[in-house]
């Protein structure tokens, strides 16, 4: 099974989307090359929306257009870069932005403050990599394609200890009916897989 079916297992069957070949044209003229083709396939799927209540992804269609936000982004993104080379510290984003020549092409970002870009480090799209830039901290490389790295971002939600969320300090002020109720919730513990489309 791919990552992309274990993804979807996960996720539920989306609901049937209407996609033509036509839906990513002016998204990959503005990047210059195809677009991983299970990023595609998902976005296709599912559309715009928020994965697991935190991971935010867009279709090149619809009240989000990923290339308006990739845009934005790209441009904010490389103004912070320059802003931090003329400063001497170049270690927090040490990338390009397209469409600068290897620049990082923004598909997303999660509400914990990162985004998440594909490095096109390779001619052949599905051997991108994804970059994260973790808010304030620096980059994280993904070794893999979307499917697999958003299957991984899926499970390390479902597999978070039950009071995931909660500072450690203050368990010892809560009683055991405050804890069910946050959990019931969804507020603490593991986050179950889910898609909401936007």
């Amino acid at each position: 099974m791919s990552s992309l079916d274990e993804l979807q297992a996960l996720l539920g069957e989306p609901a049937r989307q209407q996609s033509t070949p036509d839906d990513w044209n002016e998204v990959e003229q503005h990047v210059g090359s195809p677009l991983p083709s299970d990023f595609k396939a998902f976005l296709n799927a599912y559309r715009s929306g928020v994965i697991s209540g935190e991971l935010v992804v867009f279709h090149s269609r619809g009240s989000s257009p990923l290339l308006e936000r990739m845009r934005k982004t790209h441009q904010a993104f490389t103004e912070r870069r320059d802003r931090a080379l003329d400063g001497g510290d170049s270690e927090h984003v040490p990338y390009p932005f397209h469409p600068e020549a290897g620049g990082l092409i923004s598909w997303g970002y999660d509400h914990s403050g990162d985004e998440h870009f594909f490095l096109p480090c390779d001619p052949d799209p599905e051997r991108w990599k994804i970059v994260t830039i973790v808010h304030e901290e620096g980059c994280e490389t993904f070794d893999g394609p979307f499917s697999s790295f958003t299957l991984a971002f899926v499970q390390r939600l479902l597999n978070v200890d039950q009071y995931h969320g909660i500072e450690p300090q203050a368990l010892e002020f809560l009683e055991p009916e405050d804890l069910e109720e946050l959990a019931a919730a969804g507020e603490i513990g593991p986050v179950r897989p889910s898609f909401e489309p936007f």
